[in-house]
């Protein structure tokens, strides 16, 4: 399942506006099974939809959810450069990050940053929370043709630079992130990663990346919006919040930002203009426990609602993309 290209024929999928791609699975007791035995469908299910939600399954536990993974025969992908902590249930499948649940999570595609981010996601809902909580898709082609001309072409002419400050307190920490937090090891993978590194008098690290903001779909060839400007940006966080980060750690030491390809800073407007477009075209259904929820990571940007009660949604990530297929227009990076 490593490409989602297929001519398989698509399982029995439900669509309704507004709500992402639905099928009701068969209730036989072996959720891997299924998963095993549909892999074709769901391959063409993906490829159709960007996303499809499989109820019905009854997942209960994180190691069900490994099971499925092996099931659908693909590579797990283990998580390097977290922006947030989650714990590590079994390779490739974790917990959702560490985030307030009275805040919202904004759209992104998981790790966009990276060299090495998974092609595809499942999310399983294990407890459903009282209230809020559904997890927001939207599709990345249709918000490219629907952001301003001038907006995107600078974007994918000079890419986007990611920025962060690892400081033990606010997000995740250099252990968390890389695995490790020998300072060596970590400055030996940033070389191999295209991220430039510097250990700060505090102990603490920052880095900075160039990456790509619009990437075609290997298997269609299909144009995407790929990125998590917005999310990472500082005008994303709540005035309250940025308010205190800036004043704690200063505009330069926020825990990650990020801004236009040569450095230029990103405007609150862009942040808006940008947020704005994926809510235009989200979808979202609320959560039942025992749901999957399958994703193209690059097709299909996702979000999570704020929630009240428990919410446990564990994530699995699969298929790793290969770095040389994903490259800025402009790899010059910051003048």
């Amino acid at each position: 399942m490593t490409s989602l290209d297929t001519t398989a024929r698509p399982l029995d999928v439900l669509r309704e506006p507004g709500s992402p791609a639905m099928l009701r699975a068969p209730e036989t007791g072996d959720p891997a099974g299924w998963a095993a035995g549909s892999g074709d469908g769901l391959r063409a299910a993906l490829t159709e939809h960007g996303a499809v939600l499989v109820r019905g399954l009854g997942l209960r536990d994180a190691d069900g959810v490994a099971e499925v993974l092996r099931g659908l025969a693909v590579e797990p992908v283990t998580e390097r450069e977290a922006f947030a902590a989650r714990r590590t249930h079994s390779p490739g499948v974790y917990s959702s990050s560490a985030w307030p649940p009275n805040q919202p999570m904004c759209m992104h595609h998981e790790l966009s940053y990276t060299l090495g981010f998974p092609g595809l996601l499942l999310f399983a809902c294990l407890s459903e929370p009282t209230a809020g909580g559904a997890t927001g898709l939207a599709d990345a082609a249709d918000v490219l043709g629907d952001l301003p001309a001038g907006l995107t072409e600078r974007f994918e002419r000079e890419g986007w630079l990611l920025t962060r400050s690892y400081n033990g307190e606010i997000g995740a920490t250099v252990a968390e992130a890389f695995g490790t937090d020998d300072r060596e090891t970590v400055e030996r993978y940033c070389r191999g990663q295209g991220i430039s590194c510097d250990w700060q008098p505090d102990g603490g690290l920052r880095t900075t990346q160039h990456r790509a903001a619009v990437v075609s779909h290997p298997a269609d060839g299909r144009r995407c919006w790929f990125n998590q400007i917005a999310f990472l940006n500082e005008w994303t966080l709540t005035p309250e919040v940025r308010e205190y980060l800036v004043d704690e750690y200063g505009p330069d030491g926020l825990p990650f930002n990020t801004r236009h390809g040569n450095g230029d800073p990103i405007g609150e407007d862009v942040v808006r203009t940008v947020n704005a477009v994926y809510e235009k075209h989200t979808v979202r259904r609320p959560w039942e426990a025992g749901d999957l929820l399958l994703v193209d990571n690059v097709r299909t940007a996702h979000s999570r609602e704020a929630y009240e009660g428990p919410r446990d949604v564990v994530v699995a990530m699969a298929a790793p993309a290969r770095p040389d297929t994903w490259a800025p227009t402009n790899q010059e990076g910051p003048r």
